[in-house]
């Protein structure tokens, strides 16, 4: 949710009943983050959480300085994702911050519970961004993540309406994970046709790229990705499509519209994804077309299995 997950629609989340988390790193400076965090306190006060995704780079951020933040502003809730939270866990237990962290694998999950994190995010291979290099989808994943848990986990990749919520639960998650499906509601402030692009896209529409450098990531299918895609093919190292993944090439496409512009995250979800609710309508949905599924269809189906 790179330069999506801002306080307007993580309010929004918050409000409908969910928990929504700002990105930390779409903001600049750890004291911009200050600011959004603050903003979004003036739009809801439910409790909201902030992701801290944490990338190898030759010149990283500041982590120290964005997580210190964090603990100031007194948020209830951290996502870390990418490298091993770690370092950082101590000073959010401390502070009496929970923390998710995301992992794409069970051995990854399992190494995360050990170091202590108080619950987890696996992302199956269908979801947006990084997949990570397994390409094991969640009809696998959570239920092999849930024989090897001992702590809460939430279920990623893929899920965008009442039916995947209940098939996360059969399946021993605690509940979903949803990004796509965040990006086409009506509080979210990208522009409108990244929105209807997702309502009109299938699930074939996504390209992975950097698979040769063991770095996958699932972005839109558009003339950038498919760009890369086959330079990469081709033999091209990473400096060689460097200008075409910037992200500052990316944020354009959210900002201007242009579908071109860059590179963009969307996972396989979008097939399901039909309209452009507002953050309320969808939860409310999701919820109660769930509750309609467990308490008719498989109650009848159990019904009639025992009438059998």
């Amino acid at each position: 949710m790179q330069w999506v997950g801002r306080a307007p629609l993580v309010a929004a989340v918050a409000n409908a009943g969910a928990l929504g988390f700002i990105t930390a790193l779409t903001q600049p400076t750890p004291e911009d983050l200050r600011a959004e965090i603050r903003r979004c306190r003036e739009l809801t006060d439910r409790p909201f959480g902030v992701n801290l995704t944490i990338l190898p780079a030759i010149t990283p951020p500041p982590y120290a300085e964005y997580r210190q933040v964090i603990i100031d502003e007194g948020v209830p809730f951290v996502e870390t994702a990418g490298a091993n939270p770690v370092d950082h866990l101590p000073h959010f237990h401390d502070a009496g911050i929970k923390v998710i962290h995301k992992c794409t694998s069970v051995r990854h999950g399992v190494k995360a519970q050990s170091l202590g994190v108080d619950a987890l995010s696996i992302d199956g291979f269908e979801c947006a961004g990084h997949p990570g290099e397994d390409d094991v989808p969640g009809l696998i994943l959570l239920p092999a993540a849930a024989d090897a848990l001992e702590i809460p986990f939430i279920a990623s990749g893929g899920f965008g309406d009442g039916r995947g919520l209940v098939a996360a639960l059969a399946l021993g998650a605690d509940g979903i994970n949803m990004g796509t499906r965040f990006m086409a509601t009506v509080e979210s402030g990208i522009h409108q046709n990244v929105k209807d692009r997702l309502v009109a896209a299938q699930e074939r529409d996504t390209q992975l790229i950097f698979r040769q450098l063991r770095n996958t990531a699932r972005v839109a299918d558009n003339a950038v990705s498919r760009e890369v895609v086959e330079k990469l093919n081709a033999g091209a190292a990473f400096e060689d499509v460097r200008h075409l993944v910037a992200g500052t090439r990316g944020v354009q496409v959210y900002e201007t519209g242009d579908l071109d512009a860059g590179i963009w995250s969307a996972g396989m979800v979008q097939a399901l994804i039909h309209d452009i609710p507002t953050c309320a309508e969808l939860v409310t949905r999701i919820v109660r077309d769930a509750e309609q599924i467990i308490t008719e269809r498989l109650a009848a189906a159990v019904g009639a299995t025992a009438a059998a």
